[in-house]
């Protein structure tokens, strides 16, 4: 799983349309502009406390998402397996020299690049 920043800008990512729009707004301030619950609260007029509580809620409601759907475990990984069939493309272009051969290997190669993103 990745480290903790990158895992919550990745739930945010994934599934921060299920929070409300007050837990969005608190999470993205948070987690995305780096504010302290205390900034965050003195914009929002509300008490530290409140900030805390809605970010606990919002954070579980991520959470407990991902533990039901898998979807960015499944990504990361998917991502893990496309470098790695990178690796042994570059290794197979190297290895190649045929043409035809080499011209299909740099396809496949566009190809798991397009997916990586």
């Amino acid at each position: 799983m990745p480290n903790d920043k990158l895992l919550k800008t990745l739930l945010y990512d994934f599934y921060g349309d299920l929070l409300t729009d007050k837990q969005r707004a608190y999470y993205s301030l948070r987690h995305n502009e780096d504010l302290s619950l205390a900034e965050i609260a003195e914009q929002a007029g509300i008490s530290r406390q409140g900030v805390h509580d809605i970010l606990t809620r919002a954070e579980n409601t991520l959470i407990q998402t991902e533990d039901k759907t898998g979807l960015i475990r499944r990504f990361t990984q998917l991502q893990k397996d496309i470098d790695a069939a990178l690796e042994i493309v570059a290794k197979l272009e190297e290895a190649v020299a045929d043409e035809p051969a080499a011209q299909l290997i740099r396809e496949l190669e566009d190809i798991l690049g397009r997916m990586k993103g």
